[in-house]
């Protein structure tokens, strides 16, 4: 059997035709560039979001530098984030001119450890920039408890948690802003690049618009010098045909969630993630992310080293971490995983070029050579889910 780590096939199946007229119909329209696809999506999903305002654009990453520039954070502020998370959300910061200043994370849901935050702030942190990692909700109330102490602004990097509420409420709506992206592969995908930001602020909503629009509030006046990164009609179709089963999805992600907790928990060395504790709390699953932890291998990876096998690693038998040994042996039995994310922000050899600022992040290095993502998406059959967890037992157990 063959297991994908994510697939849209099965979507397409389901919602194909409605996704084709909902195309055809923009294409017809000659009208590419806003109109009431977008209008349309804003109002819905600001009402999914339960935020007054809602500005779709490009992507994910143009969402995180909007935000900061709508706050004004420049060069001389520092931003407080986590490096265990993908690229981009450090990478918006330093595009701003602003520094990064990396928060070690909690090992029990890969998210920034908040008891750490108040250690990172000087007189130049202007921002924290909270990361709900994988679709796990960061502790809001924590991080804006301390922000509000220290007079810090708080943009939420929602890029995987789109379903995702902390306490009854949906992220995107805590922070001074939120930051979506539609990434294909994301709970909420479009058909490529994609993104929104949310926030409760009109002013900032308006400076967003403007920032989106080559810093145009009027046509033809530019007051700054913003960028070209509209949320076009075609994705903007495509989001409204597929935003109103999100919350479907989400419920079948976490049952999928629910099953690989229930059948893989007592297996040694590996650690599961478990479900938010706080009443109203959702996690989205948009990756459900394991810790293999280290094991008495060497009987298993000799197992690896017959020819037939050998030929087919890429991996140094000989020095493999026992993650890797794993990802390598379900892959040898059909079933695909991918590592988020191998190479913490902070080891990156860019920012090893233009430096960052951190404290001791232990726990990112060490979870960076330890976690794997199983397969899941709201397509997959519970024949794939067996699959999975049975060839799991059956390696770890052997």
């Amino acid at each position: 059997m063959q297991v994908p780590p994510f697939s849209l096939d099965k979507q397409l199946s389901q919602i194909g035709s409605d996704l084709d007229e909902a195309v055809s119909k923009v294409l017809h329209s000659g009208k590419y560039i806003g109109g009431d696809d977008v209008e349309r999506f804003q109002k819905s999903f600001a009402e999914v979001l339960k935020v007054p305002f809602v500005v779709g654009c490009n992507s994910g990453t143009d969402a995180l530098v909007l935000a900061l520039r709508a706050l004004d954070v420049g060069p001389g502020d520092e931003v407080i984030t986590a490096s265990f998370s993908f690229f981009a959300t450090a990478e918006a910061i330093s595009n701003v001119g602003a520094v990064p200043v990396f928060v070690d994370v909690s090992s029990r849901d890969f998210l920034v450890n908040t008891s750490l935050l108040e250690e990172a702030i000087t007189p130049a942190t202007k921002v924290i920039l909270p990361v709900h990692l994988f679709g796990c909700p960061v502790n809001m109330d924590i991080v804006l408890s301390i922000a509000n102490k220290y007079g810090l602004r708080v943009i939420e990097d929602c890029a995987q948690a789109a379903g995702t509420f902390w306490k009854g409420l949906p992220v995107g709506g805590f922070g001074d802003v939120g930051c979506f992206s539609f990434f294909p592969t994301k709970n909420l995908g479009a058909a490529g690049d994609a993104g929104a930001i949310s926030t409760h602020d009109a002013l900032i909503a308006q400076t967003i618009k403007e920032l989106a629009v080559h810093g145009m509030p009027e046509r033809y006046l530019h007051t700054e010098l913003g960028y070209n990164s509209r949320l076009d009609a075609l994705q903007a179709a495509i989001l409204n045909i597929k935003l109103p089963h999100l919350s479907n999805w989400i419920n079948k992600r976490s049952e999928i969630a629910k099953r690989y907790q229930e059948n893989l928990k007592d297996l040694p060395g590996l650690e599961i993630p478990s479900e938010p504790s706080e009443e109203g709390t959702i996690h989205s699953w948009n990756q459900f992310v394991v810790q293999v932890k280290e094991l008495d291998i060497q009987k298993k990876i000799l197992n690896l080293k017959n020819p037939i096998i050998a030929k087919k690693t890429s991996y140094d038998l000989d020095g493999i971490i026992p993650r890797d040994w794993l990802k390598e042996s379900l892959f040898m039995k059909g079933i695909n995983t991918i590592i988020y994310y191998p190479i913490p922000i902070h080891l990156q050899p860019v920012y090893k070029k233009i430096g960052c600022k951190k404290s001791n992040l232990s726990v990112t290095e060490r979870l960076s050579s330890e976690v794997l993502s199983l397969p899941i998406f709201p397509e997959l059959t519970i024949e794939q889910q067996e699959y999975v967890i049975n060839t799991i037992r059956a390696i770890l157990l052997d």
